[in-house]
């Protein structure tokens, strides 16, 4: 038997999240049966969406949801043999069984010398998000000028790396000088730091005096500098995240409309049948050289949500991840 460490929602967040808000708790897992399969925890995973799917998907009491690479050290499926490595949402769990069903086999031909933590990151679901909100989203062309904000994030980190891959000139925002420092290191052609800038408007219109063909958008922004016919991707909103009175406006419609402006949430998860032809795309990019990430990490699951708190407050610099 199994005593497996979870950390779970004793309360709904208040605001920004607080370490009171957090209960680790133990439990006796039961023996695997057939079909199934025992996993230990490597690397977690802490994201943004999170924090406002814990307000609408989560109970208080209920273990914290995200995802992990984990490593079988029992199984009964031959489907997932013991010593494989599989990525699983079964949230901030040391330990979990299961059936399988829901279990992802990280890259079969996965290169040795390259981080088996990017399966939460450049190689997974953040590297996915930036993708397709390039490429099915904005629809992005050679030659076209592209902002990113939360720039040096999981997402935005990778985004600018692609859209300089695919020929397009990118401009990034980012809240730390250190920050701008690693983003020109990765190649992005303006970079400037939002929270030291005297005018944001004049920051944007320096770095692309005509204006952006594509926006993403990690957080909120951006109208005005849209050129014509212009797409917006959108998935997410970090800044608004741990607000305890909605933000209104600004009033967008005026640009929407005489600048025929597209503007496009989503989620990866809508392109699911091209993940497996995708991540061997972005992991073909990482073995070239062509994409580099950072990664933030935090030593020990204990450590869970101070890494999920920091995350928010943009403590990281690429992918936050706790090695167990």
């Amino acid at each position: 038997m199994v005593v497996s460490k979870a950390w779970t929602l004793r309360q709904h967040f208040q605001g920004f999240p607080k370490a009171s808000d957090f209960h680790l708790r133990e439990e006796t897992l039961p023996q695997p049966k057939n079909g199934q399969v025992l996993l230990e925890a490597v690397f977690l995973s802490v994201d943004p969406y999170m924090r406002p799917y814990s307000q609408t998907m989560m109970k208080e009491g209920d273990v914290m949801i995200g995802s992990q690479v984990a490593k079988v050290i029992q199984s009964y499926n031959p489907s997932f043999p013991v010593g494989c490595h599989v990525v699983s949402d079964c949230g901030w769990r040391s330990h979990w069984v299961c059936d399988g069903a829901e279990l992802t086999p990280v890259l079969p031909d996965w290169p040795q010398d390259i981080p088996l933590s990017l399966a939460l990151g450049a190689i997974g679901m953040p590297g996915l998000t930036a993708l397709y909100g390039l490429e099915e989203v904005c629809e992005i062309k050679k030659g076209e000028t592209l902002l990113v904000n939360a720039a040096a994030g999981a997402v935005g980190s990778v985004v600018g790396q692609i859209a300089k891959i695919k020929g397009c000139r990118v401009v990034g925002c980012a809240g730390t000088d250190t920050k701008v420092s690693y983003l020109k290191e990765l190649g992005f052609d303006q970079v400037f730091n939002y929270k030291t800038a005297t005018s944001l408007e004049e920051s944007l219109r320096e770095a692309a005096p005509h204006g952006y063909d594509c926006y993403f958008e990690n957080t909120c922004m951006l109208m005005p500098q849209m050129r014509e016919y212009g797409r917006i991707a959108v998935c997410g909103s970090i800044s608004m995240y741990n607000d305890t009175t909605p933000q209104t406006g600004p009033y967008v419609h005026t640009h929407m409309i005489f600048k025929q402006l597209r503007m496009e949430g989503f989620l990866c998860a809508r392109w699911k049948h091209k993940h497996q032809q995708s991540l061997r795309r972005l992991m073909a990019w990482m073995t070239e050289g062509k994409l580099r990430c950072n990664e933030h990490i935090t030593i020990g699951f204990n450590n869970m949500p101070a890494a999920f708190m920091g995350m928010l407050q943009g403590d990281n610099t690429g992918k936050a991840v706790v090695k167990v």
